[in-house]
C-alpha cells in the first residue's frame, strides 16, 4: 500500500485566498463598497423622474444619497480605528444617548412628523433618524454585556436582565412613533443577541413565539397596517388601492425577464410604482437589471453571510464573537425581509434594502456597522500575528490602520476581584517585612523542646521526621535510598 499523503492545505485557488489571514476583512470592505456603488446608480436611475418632476433636476435625490454615502465611508474608516476596549466602554453611554432621543423625537416641535411617524430631526436639509442609531448601540452594548457575563453556567436571570428589559424600553418608544419596520429590525438583534449568546432553545422558541404575537397584534391594531396584512392574504381584493404598490411591484420584476430592460430603461419608475428609490428599490434592478441583477444583490448579501459568521467563528473574543454574529443577522435578515416583500412572499414592512435603498440616516449608519465587522475582521487571531509581523496588505497600508490588539482573556472575573487581587499582591511585601520583625522580637522558647514531626518505621517505632534515615541509637546518619530501591528490598524481604 501506497503511504498516504499528508494534508497540505487548501489545494485551488480559491482556498488558498481564502486561508490567508486578511480575507475577510478584504471581503467586508468588497461587498460594502459594492452594494454601495449598486445603491448609487440604482437611486440615480430610480428617482430621476420624480425629482425632475418635484424640483426640476434629475440629481436632486442622488445628491443626498451621495452625500450620505461618503459621510458614512468616513463613518467606515473611524469605525476601523476605534480600539475594541473603547468600544466596550463607551457602549452603555451611546446606548443611553439614543434612548433620550427616542424621548425627545416624541415631542411635537423636536421631532418631525414624516410619512405618518414621528421620527426624524430635521435640522436644515439634513435629517437623522433616531431609530437607527438605537439599532447599533443596542447591539454593540447587548454584546459587551453578554459577553462580560458570558461563563459555561450563566443563570437565565443574567442572561435576560437588564437586556429584555431595555429593549422593552426601546420597543415602546419606537412603537409610540409608529415605525413597525425599525421595531422588527430590533428584534432581529434581540433575537440574535439572545440565540449567539446560547439561551436555552426552549425560552429561546417562546421569545419567538412571543415576538411573532406581538409584531401580529401591531400589525392588526393600526388601519394602514392592518390593510397591509390583508392586501397580503389578498391581494386583489383593493388593487388600486392599498395593494397598488405591491401589484406594481411584481409587474415591473416582470418586464425585467432574464437579462433586465437595461439600465436606466425602468418604466415602473414614471410614476406608476411608488417609492421606487426606497422601499421597492428592489423591483427597479429586477426589471433594468433583470433575473441576474437581482441574484447578484442576492449573492452579495449571501455572502455576506458567509463572512460575518466566519469572523464571528475565527474571532477569539466573546464580544466580537457576539456582535460580529449579531450585526450579520439583522442586516442579512433586513434585507431578506425587503425582499420577501418586494417579490410578494411577505406582507409589505417598510424595511429598507440596507445600503441600496435611499435614505441616507439608514445608509450611514449601516456602512457604521459594516465598518465594526470590518474591525472585527482585523482581530482575528491569524490577522492580528500576521499585521503584527508586517504583513499588511495593500488596503492597511492605504487606509493607514493602527496594528489591532490581541485579546487577552481575563484572569479574574469582575473588576472588583481584580482590583482585590492587585492590593493583595501591592501588600504581600509589606505583610512578609512585618511578619519577620514579629519572629525576630518573640524571644526563644527554652522550657519546653520543639515538637518535631514523626513517621512511623517499618518496626512500628517512631522518629523523627526530620532526622530520616537516621538508625535510632546511631549518631551518624546515611543517606536514606532512593524509593525505587526500598520498594525493591521490601520485596526481596517478602
Amino acid at each position: 500500500m501506497r503511504p498516504e499523503k499528508a494534508d497540505s492545505g487548501p489545494r485551488t485557488r480559491i482556498g488558498t485566498w481564502l486561508a490567508r489571514p486578511l480575507t475577510s476583512f478584504h471581503l467586508v470592505v468588497t461587498i460594502a463598497f459594492l452594494l454601495t456603488v449598486l445603491g448609487l446608480v440604482m437611486v440615480l436611475s430610480s428617482s430621476s423622474v420624480e425629482s425632475v418632476a418635484a424640483d426640476g433636476s434629475a440629481y436632486g435625490k442622488f445628491v443626498s444619497q451621495l452625500i450620505f454615502a461618503t459621510l458614512g465611508f468616513v463613518i467606515f474608516y473611524v469605525a476601523l480605528l476605534i480600539p475594541v476596549r473603547l468600544m466596550r466602554k463607551w457602549s452603555l453611554w451611546a446606548f443611553g444617548a439614543t434612548v433620550v432621543m427616542l424621548v425627545l423625537v416624541l415631542v411635537p416641535g423636536i421631532g418631525t412628523l414624516s410619512q405618518g411617524t414621528r421620527g426624524w430631526f430635521v435640522i436644515g436639509p439634513i435629517s437623522l433618524q433616531p431609530s437607527e442609531l438605537a439599532k447599533i448601540a443596542f447591539a454593540v452594548w447587548g454584546a459587551h454585556l453578554l459577553a462580560t457575563r458570558r461563563r459555561d453556567r450563566q443563570s437565565l436571570k443574567e442572561m435576560l436582565i437588564p437586556l429584555v428589559p431595555a429593549a422593552m424600553i426601546v420597543f415602546v418608544l419606537i412603537v409610540l412613533q409608529p415605525d413597525l419596520g425599525t421595531t422588527i429590525s430590533l428584534g432581529i438583534i434581540l433575537l440574535a443577541l439572545l440565540w449567539f449568546a446560547g439561551l436555552p432553545f426552549k425560552i429561546f422558541l417562546f421569545t419567538l413565539g412571543a415576538g411573532a404575537l406581538a409584531a401580529v397584534t401591531l400589525a392588526l391594531t393600526a388601519g394602514y397596517r392592518s390593510a397591509r396584512v390583508q392586501a397580503f392574504f389578498d391581494p386583489a381584493a383593493d388593487p388600486q388601492g392599498i395593494g397598488y404598490q405591491a401589484r406594481q411591484a411584481k409587474f415591473a420584476l416582470a418586464d425585467g425577464s432574464f437579462f433586465g430592460e437595461g439600465l436606466g430603461q425602468s418604466r415602473a419608475k414614471w410614476s406608476y410604482l411608488p417609492n421606487a428609490h426606497n422601499d421597492f428599490i428592489f423591483a427597479i434592478i429586477g426589471e433594468e437589471l433583470g433575473f441576474i441583477g437581482a441574484a447578484a444583490v442576492i449573492g452579495l448579501f449571501g455572502l455576506f453571510v458567509y463572512t460575518g459568521l466566519r469572523i464571528a467563528r475565527r474571532s477569539s473574543d466573546p464580544f466580537l464573537q457576539l456582535l460580529t454574529a449579531t450585526a450579520t443577522a439583522w442586516i442579512t435578515g433586513q434585507a431578506f425581509i425587503n425582499i420577501g416583500y418586494v417579490v410578494g412572499v411577505l406582507p409589505v414592512t417598510g424595511l429598507q434594502l440596507p445600503l441600496v435603498s435611499a435614505g441616507g440616516t439608514s445608509t450611514a449608519t449601516t456602512l457604521l456597522m459594516f465598518g465594526l465587522v470590518a474591525n472585527a475582521a482585523r482581530h482575528e487571531p491569524e490577522a492580528v500575528a500576521a499585521l503584527g509581523s508586517g504583513q499588511d496588505g495593500r488596503v492597511s497600508r492605504l487606509l493607514r490602520l493602527p496594528k489591532p490588539v490581541a485579546y487577552v482573556p481575563p484572569r479574574l472575573g469582575a473588576p472588583r476581584q481584580r482590583a482585590r487581587a492587585q492590593q493583595r499582591i501591592a501588600a504581600a511585601p509589606q505583610r512578609a517585612q512585618l511578619s519577620q520583625g514579629t519572629r525576630a522580637r518573640t524571644p526563644a522558647r527554652t522550657s519546653a523542646p520543639a515538637r518535631t514531626p514523626v513517621r512511623q518505621t517499618q518496626r512500628g517505632q517512631q522518629e523523627p521526621r526530620g532526622h530520616r534515615g537516621r538508625v535510632p541509637g546511631s549518631e551518624r546518619g546515611r543517606a536514606t535510598p532512593p524509593r525505587s530501591a526500598r520498594s525493591g528490598e521490601r520485596g526481596m524481604r517478602r
